[in-house]
């Protein structure tokens, strides 16, 4: 915007058309938008369960979201590299410098993408307590026996899942059907990309775990989703360990032998199990109480309470609906 006279000697302002900018993919809860060399990550405040977009709006979850995630992608980039570039709307474009992408925006490298979700457990609950309970494995993976509900594995276990389209459910799948997956889109090497892509997955995951418990939060599971940069190099993408994608239990009153109280949308997924009438709209009380956790989380892990946050910190050490 700049200043002119008129022919009256009195100064007006000249506005000039910003740049309107189009999602160019949208998913249950981002928006992908275009930016050239680099691409554009919106988390809105919708919010998903059982893969079904619910009616509401969770206010200032998609702020806790990609705030989460640049907390996480800036404590891991001492083992791989990782797709964000900024979180400060002052180096996008004007578009995202409107307050509502405030906050909420996230600009990455532009990656290849792996087509498998790679699921990490570290303890035994959700779907994978079901099927334990039923054959005494997880995904096809033999556990030991005498396991009870949210005990700790001996070893974290990796279960991928194939990556279904809006609408659809993701399929849990073995290590060789995901590699037979990648095999479709990288000829050659599936198994090799498969192989790596499942050490990344558990070493994250034992790091953050091992940070997140001394902050008084067990990680139970999550899942992160890795890509290829221009160089062939894997690159850690998508979001980082939210509530949306994990499971996070506080360490007080921990107990194995039953279900968890959490800081994730388990809140959400046992009120919508108890109300099957509900047509996916939230009473205001559990929209509340929802972002409470998240916002509680948030703060237990970071150390913040304003989620507002552009600065780079590689050496700060300082949450879903899971679908697993």
């Amino acid at each position: 915007m700049t200043k002119r006279k008129d022919t009256y000697g009195i100064r007006k302002m000249e506005s000039f058309a910003m740049t309107e900018f189009k999602p160019i993919k949208e998913g249950k809860v981002r928006e992908i938008y275009d930016n050239g060399d680099s691409l554009i990550m919106v988390a809105t405040d919708r919010i998903s369960a059982f893969d079904v977009i619910l009616k509401n709006k969770v206010t200032n979850k998609g702020k806790v979201l990609t705030q989460m995630s640049k907390f996480w992608f800036d404590y891991t980039r001492d083992l791989l590299p990782n797709h964000m570039l900024s979180v400060d709307v002052k180096e996008m474009p004007e578009f995202f410098r409107q307050p509502q992408y405030e906050g909420r925006s996230m600009m990455c490298r532009k990656l290849t993408m792996l087509p498998v979700e790679c699921i990490v457990r570290g303890y035994i609950t959700g779907s994978g307590w079901e099927s334990y309970q039923q054959n005494g494995t997880v995904c096809g993976i033999k556990l030991p026996a005498g396991l009870t509900e949210s005990e700790k594995l001996p070893e974290p276990i990796f279960t991928p899942s194939t990556k279904a389209e809006l609408g659809d459910h993701d399929e849990n799948v073995s290590l060789e059907v995901g590699a037979a997956y990648i095999d479709k889109v990288f000829p050659g090497k599936g198994m090799e990309y498969a192989e790596k892509i499942r050490d990344y997955t558990i070493a994250l995951y034992k790091k953050c775990a091992e940070y997140a418990l001394s902050k008084g939060i067990i990680i139970a599971d999550t899942k992160f989703e890795f890509g290829l940069d221009e160089n062939g190099t894997i690159v850690l993408g998508d979001e980082m360990l939210t509530p949306d994608s994990s499971r996070f239990w506080p360490l007080e009153g921990y107990k194995a032998g039953q279900s968890q109280p959490s800081y994730d949308k388990q809140f959400v997924r046992d009120w919508l199990k108890a109300n099957p009438d509900s047509d996916y709209l939230l009473p205001q009380d559990v929209i509340d109480k929802t972002i409470e956790k998240y916002e509680e989380a948030y703060e237990m892990l970071t150390g913040k309470k304003n989620l507002i946050s552009t600065k780079h910190t590689k050496k700060d050490c300082p949450f879903r609906v899971s679908p697993f």
